[in-house]
């Protein structure tokens, strides 16, 4: 195992150094003054006449004010049956909607009102009744059935979490999983490995194979088990199985000495994969599946083999990777100049981005449902973390580069890609010139990348474009095996440049993107040959067994 960097190492309340390091790096203060000063004279007076008069009404019990149906918070009885909790909850909910109103106000370009409205939503999450004890109904019920016992745990979970999770609720009982014992367990063995990344192949499971390779790139701030979870809910023993050669590409989690590794690095890194696939399987040419961060590396890469004129990708698919950053998404909202020049000096000092700082960037994006819930479940009601797949993979986090966390953050700023302005490996970068088929995944209620700013991605590529749109958010979208009746998938024609036409004319249905990807790739494929007896070549052997010592490391 790797010596962890200093920023990593578990400090008490670490978490919240962390949260206000976030904080000030994304100028939310800022966003908040601009508010203030918009709306000072022209209608906060207006809304917060508004707001006293609504009081009055929940005082005198007249108040229509209801908590939305999905709020787990308000769902005990008590919120609506006793008087004082419903005027409590009444006044909260109206206070939360009054601030917003402010906010949509000011009228600020999107970016800034993203920042003001992340800020506004972190306030009144953290002000929220039901973090306290004795305003929680739910705690305070649980207190009373369990003689007290409840209180008892939620106190040692408390002290739990500051000596050894950095002072910020567990999400997960990490302990129930061990990588290559009951998640990323899909047989293979690593055929390829670099100071950068390792390459997996996968044992084939049908006596006949698809001859083109597939190669799949996880983003380089998660760890790739994502995509192979425990059996039956893994995309790569699902992909196997469909008789498709794969393999995976499995980064290392760099430290600080390797600070220099920038989009060039990654880039060329993926070039190697492709080519040792290839070479494997003895063909001229792969496809890639690429996903999230891993999505803008291969599009770099693609634009680079389009200016050589070099062949080697035959087909490309990109699942929640988000390529024009001129749409309005959530995560958008970072990018301006003094918030990332904040983030790189943040990074270029240590040499990473540091892994907790960057979850917990991405739990405060959604603080309800990411910080307070666990929060609520384990300080309060004595609960302990639930043992869930996806939250323990999540919670298994990793470092990212400082030369690439420049390198991303400069296109996401000048929205790069669309402007034409990227180079790597010496040549310029037009995506309009990958001509390659595509197939492009979207989440529907994706925070991080928005779908509609995913669909972007089939207006920039030059190639024929599938989009398919996967229900759920950024990560359970992707870990949607078939078979699961609460998931759907929309597909609809061939896009064109207005996302909602398509999405008029588009068809949902149960299912996973998993099946419409395989069918997809399966008329790219190359034809069937008989499986190989043995995976890698003489010139790349099989090495250590799957998953490899990478993803285990650091």
């Amino acid at each position: 195992m790797e010596e962890a960097p200093p920023a990593q190492r578990p400090t008490p309340l670490g978490a919240l150094h962390d949260a206000v390091s976030i904080l000030d790096e994304i100028g939310l203060a800022d966003a908040l003054v601009k508010v203030a000063v918009r709306t000072a004279v022209r209608t906060a007076p207006r809304r917060a006449l508004g707001l006293a008069f609504e009081m009055a009404r929940i005082a005198a019990g007249r108040s229509p004010v209801v908590a939305d149906a999905k709020d787990w918070r308000f769902t005990n009885r008590t919120w609506t049956e006793n008087p004082l909790h419903h005027r409590l909850g009444q006044a909260y909910l109206a206070t939360c909607r009054t601030a917003d109103q402010l906010v949509s106000d000011a009228g600020l370009d999107w970016r800034t009102e993203e920042r003001a409205r992340f800020a506004v939503t972190l306030l009144t999450s953290t002000l929220a009744p039901t973090n306290h004890f004795l305003l929680n109904p739910d705690a305070l019920e649980r207190a009373f059935e369990t003689g007290g016992k409840s209180m008892v745990r939620s106190l040692t979970n408390l002290s739990r979490d500051v000596l050894k999770n950095r002072g910020a609720p567990r999400t997960v009982n990490r302990s129930a999983f061990r990588v290559g014992t009951n998640v990323a367990v899909t047989p293979g063995a690593v055929v390829y490995r670099s100071e950068v990344f390792e390459l997996l192949q996968y044992s084939p499971t049908t006596p006949t194979v698809h001859a083109r390779p597939v190669v799949l790139v996880p983003p380089q701030i998660n760890k790739y088990y994502f995509m192979d979870m425990a059996p039956g809910r893994s995309f790569v023993e699902y992909a196997v199985n469909q008789g498709f050669q794969m393999f995976v590409v499995s980064w290392r989690n760099p430290g600080p000495e390797h600070a220099e590794w920038n989009l060039d690095t990654y880039v060329s890194a993926v070039g190697d994969a492709f080519r040792v696939a290839a070479e494997i399987t003895d063909r001229d040419d792969v496809s890639t599946i690429a996903l999230c961060a891993g999505g803008i590396t291969t599009a770099a890469l693609l634009g680079h083999l389009a200016a050589t004129q070099d062949r080697l990708v035959h087909s490309a698919a990109f699942a929640v990777t988000l390529l024009d950053f001129d749409e309005p998404t959530l995560i958008g909202m970072l990018g301006t100049q003094r918030v990332i020049d904040k983030s790189v000096r943040s990074s270029r000092r240590s040499g990473v981005l540091d892994a907790h700082k960057l979850s917990m960037l991405f739990a405060l994006l959604r603080p309800n449902d990411l910080v307070w819930n666990y929060w609520v479940r384990n300080n309060l009601l004595g609960e302990e973390p639930p043992d869930f797949d996806v939250l323990a993979w999540n919670a298994d986090a990793t470092r990212l580069a400082a030369g690439l966390h420049a390198d991303f953050l400069d296109i996401f700023l000048n929205n790069s890609f669309a402007a034409g302005t990227v180079n790597v490996l010496g040549t310029p970068v037009d995506l309009s010139k990958v001509e390659c088929d595509n197939f492009v995944v979207g989440a529907r209620t994706d925070h991080l990348t928005g779908w509609k700013a995913c669909y972007s991605t089939t207006q920039l590529l030059g190639g024929a474009s599938q989009f398919v749109l996967s229900s759920s958010g950024h990560i359970q979208s992707l870990v949607n095996p078939p078979g699961n009746p609460k998931m759907t998938v929309t597909t609809g024609p061939e896009p064109g440049a207005d996302r909602d036409e398509w999405l008029a004319a588009a068809d949902t249905a149960a299912g996973s993107w998993w099946e419409r990807w395989a069918e997809w790739q399966a008329a790219r494929g190359g034809g069937r040959r008989p499986a190989p007896a043995t995976l890698g070549s003489p010139r790349n052997p099989p090495g250590d067994p799957a998953p490899g010592p990478y993803v285990v490391a650091g």
